[in-house]
């Protein structure tokens, strides 16, 4: 049996892979995102159908020390893939930042609106882990009628914040296709 390689570089292709290792090899294309430094990320791993249960297990083993793992169906998918979880990462401190921010203007300090901010965005994520509930429910309990939460979260609902988010991975998900596109130009 040939030897295995995983890739992570984004956008590049089994194909090119292929055309740059030769036929031997066991391809697995990935996208792990940065917290599998901490052991809490999550990778997606895609390989083509022929290539054996032997080949899967070694990429398993070693990704599988850096978190969660998920396989796909299709490779076009990692573009969305790192669109959403790849680049995640960056969304959520954008977010973290964002607020520590607007609790600097409501006059907290920099370090306790940042610590709230982080702690906050922490314990939601472990709630919505080990809850078992989906995530809106989650929401919906935390949002009381007439209440604070609905205040905001109605204002980020007029500023089209669904939108925003789904323009951003779009955007993430086109580059990536383009890379790719690129890269086979080039193989």
């Amino acid at each position: 049996a040939g030897a295995t390689v995983v890739s992570i570089a984004a956008g590049v292709r089994l194909a090119s892979l292929r055309k740059w290792l030769g036929p031997r090899v066991h391809l697995v294309r990935t996208m792990p995102n940065t917290p599998a430094l901490y052991r809490k990320g999550i990778t997606v791993l895609y390989t083509d159908a022929d290539t054996p249960e032997s080949a899967r297990r070694r990429a398993e083993t070693v990704l599988k020390a850096a978190g969660e793992i998920c396989w796909l169906k299709s490779e076009s998918d990692l573009d969305a893939v790192t669109a959403l979880s790849g680049s995640g990462p960056a969304y959520y401190f954008l977010l973290t930042e964002v607020l520590r921010e607007a609790g600097e203007k409501l006059g907290l300090e920099r370090d306790v609106a940042a610590r709230l901010a982080q702690q906050t965005f922490i314990g939601s994520a472990e709630m919505a882990a080990r809850s078992g509930q989906d995530v809106r429910e989650l929401r919906t309990q935390v949002t009381s009628r007439g209440g604070t939460t609905e205040a905001a979260l109605q204002s980020l609902e007029s500023a089209d914040i669904r939108g925003i988010f789904a323009r951003a991975l779009s955007a993430a998900a086109s580059r990536g296709k383009a890379l790719g596109d690129d890269m086979e130009k080039t193989a």
